[in-house]
């Protein structure tokens, strides 16, 4: 059976990428429908989850980030956010991935980039999907931003528990250590090793009080999550 197309929903209030987001969508066989406001498109979001919500952050009535925040609280479901904006610094980056987003593009975009990204959102099976995420003993909130493993809670630091999540989205599969650093900070990662002290912190809450580790090095490749039950 051939999957339904893909529904996007835009909130973007410049009204002529609007026309040309919806050339773009539809070219590539996706549905689109659009609002200009954050209220009104924060409703339309809650009313009926999109696959993709594609959200500009400079929004009138509700801003991008603010309405990222609402949309984390009180949707029933996880629904992929990409935030579509001009704000480039790093700041902005990772203010928008506080606030929920899972991914970030920069205006000016490539048309090519921003289908390929919403595509790879609606294919990690996550629209849909309540907020909780099991593996084994591992239950991860994303609602909440809390984990927990065998019902006791893991005293994580923000950036360690990203880094939880990340794996725990993607898992069975490895995750690089490149698509780890990109999906903390974007194209601006710290100078030094900007994984070894995150990673050592996250093993000591997830790992060291329980008999059975759950963060995996695959040498050469990067580091995955290994179910323990």
């Amino acid at each position: 059976m051939t999957a339904p197309p893909a529904r996007i929903l835009v909130i973007e209030d410049n009204a002529l990428l609007r026309v040309q987001l919806q050339h773009l969508f539809t070219d590539a066989g996706m549905t689109v429908e659009f609002a200009s406001d954050g209220l009104s498109g924060l409703q339309m979001a809650l009313d009926a989850p999109p696959d993709v919500l594609v959200l500009d952050v400079g929004l009138p009535a509700l801003d991008g980030l603010r309405l990222c925040e609402r949309l984390r609280a009180e949707a029933d479901r996880h629904v992929p956010v990409l935030m579509l904006t001009a704000r480039d610094a790093l700041e902005d980056k990772l203010q928008g991935f506080r606030a929920g987003a899972d991914d970030y593009l920069v205006k000016p975009f490539a048309g090519a980039e921003l289908i390929a990204r919403c595509q790879a959102l609606t294919q990690r099976h996550r629209s849909g999907e309540t907020h909780v995420v099991r593996i084994g003993t591992l239950r991860i909130d994303r609602r909440h931003a809390l984990a927990t493993r065998h019902e006791l809670p893991l005293e994580l630091h923000q950036t360690a528990y990203q880094i939880l999540l990340a794996l725990a989205e993607a898992w069975p599969r490895t995750l690089t250590r490149s698509e780890l650093i990109q999906r903390l900070w974007g194209d601006a990662p710290p100078e030094s090793d900007p994984l070894r002290t995150h990673l050592y912190l996250l093993r000591q809450a997830l790992d060291k009080p329980f008999a059975t580790p759950m963060l995996k090095t695959v040498h050469g490749v990067g580091f995955r999550l290994e179910a323990d039950a």
